[in-house]
C-alpha cells in the first residue's frame, strides 16, 4: 500500500499525536499527507472532500464507533483501507469492525516499536492485527479433529477464487498474487471483489477469518 495519504480519527490529543508521529517517522523522508479529526462527523466531511489511501482509526468517538465510521467508508470512500488502533478490546467489537471492512485491529498500549512494525506491514499489503486480538480470533475458529472434520460451507467460490484467498491468507497482496498466478493485478482485484461479496465481507482480513470459520481454509 502506498501510505502517502492517512487520516487519523482519535479524540484524545496524546494518542493522535503519537499516531501522526510514529506515521511520520515511518515514511521520512517520503513526503505523506496527513489530516486529523476528532470524531465521525469531521471525518467523513474530510473523507468527503479528500482521497486518503489508508485511516487510522479509534474504536470509542464522541460521537459514533469506529465501526460505523469504517462501514460507512465502504459506501462513500471506497478508496480509503482503515485499521482500527484502540485501547477497547472486546470480542464483539473487534468482530464487527472486522467483518465492517476493517483490514487490521491495533492496540494502543503496543510500544512504538510494536506499533511501527504493524503500520510497516501494511506498506507490504499486510493486514495487521495484534497478537492478543489475534489469539482471540483464533479461539473463536473451530479446531478440525481427525475423526470429525468440519464440512466445508455451502459458499459457491471457485477454484481459482479458493487459490486466491489461501494466498491472501499466507500474507500475499495482490501485485504478489498477480505475479505468483500469471495473472493481471486488475483480475486478481475483481477476484478480490466477488469473493468479498459471496462471504459477505468488506476486508483481506475478515475474509480470512469468514473463510477458516466456515471451513473453506485450514
Amino acid at each position: 500500500m502506498e501510505l502517502s495519504s492517512i487520516l487519523i480519527v482519535d479524540d484524545d490529543a496524546a494518542s493522535l499525536a503519537r499516531l501522526a508521529r510514529l506515521v511520520a517517522e515511518l515514511l521520512d523522508p517520503q513526503p505523506v499527507r496527513l489530516r486529523t479529526a476528532a470524531n465521525l462527523a469531521d471525518a467523513r466531511d474530510l473523507l468527503q472532500r479528500e482521497s486518503f489511501a489508508l485511516a487510522l482509526v479509534d474504536m470509542q468517538l464522541p460521537d459514533g464507533t469506529g465501526t460505523e465510521l469504517i462501514a460507512w467508508m465502504q459506501q462513500q470512500a471506497t478508496q480509503a483501507q482503515a485499521v482500527i488502533v484502540s485501547a477497547f478490546a472486546e470480542e464483539e467489537a473487534i468482530f464487527a469492525a472486522l467483518r465492517a471492512g476493517a483490514v487490521g485491529y491495533l492496540l494502543k498500549d503496543r510500544d512504538d516499536i510494536e506499533l511501527r512494525v504493524a503500520l510497516r506491514s501494511l506498506q507490504r499489503g499486510g493486514a495487521p492485527i495484534d497478537p492478543m486480538i489475534a489469539r482471540r480470533i483464533l479461539a473463536f475458529v473451530p479446531a478440525a479433529t481427525p475423526t470429525a472434520p468440519a464440512p466445508a460451507a455451502s459458499v459457491p467460490l471457485s477454484e481459482r477464487e479458493l487459490g486466491i484467498l489461501g494466498l491472501v491468507a499466507q500474507g500475499y497482496g495482490n501485485r504478489e498474487i498477480a505475479e505468483l498466478l500469471s495473472l493481471s493485478r486488475l483480475t486478481i482485484e475483481a477476484h478480490t471483489r466477488n469473493i468479498y461479496r459471496k462471504l459477505a465481507v468488506g476486508s483481506r482480513t475478515a475474509a480470512v477469518f469468514e473463510a477458516r470459520v466456515l471451513g473453506l481454509l485450514p
